[in-house]
């Protein structure tokens, strides 16, 4: 069954995909962040669904990682506004 999870890890690696199209096509190095962000997010999400064997401190860690990202990617927005 496809599920509303399933359809959110799509969105979230569809929106990788965009970030880095940012940065490769429109030269827009936030992009960078958001796909560094959605990918850790992605990540996260497949490794909770598939029940893996992935250390639950380390997914906390990587959460953080992408928390911290998505802070700079809003920085680097206010900086240029």
């Amino acid at each position: 069954m496809f599920s509303v999870h399933t359809l959110s890890i799509v969105f979230e690696i569809i929106i990788v995909i965009l970030g880095l199209g940012l940065v490769v096509f429109k030269k827009n190095f936030i992009g960078l962040g958001i796909a560094l962000t959605y990918g850790i997010y992605a990540f996260y999400d497949i490794a909770k669904y598939t029940y893996s064997n992935i250390s639950q401190c380390s997914l906390y860690g990587l959460f953080f990682i992408a928390t911290i990202s998505m802070l700079l990617v809003v920085v680097g927005i206010y900086r240029k506004s």
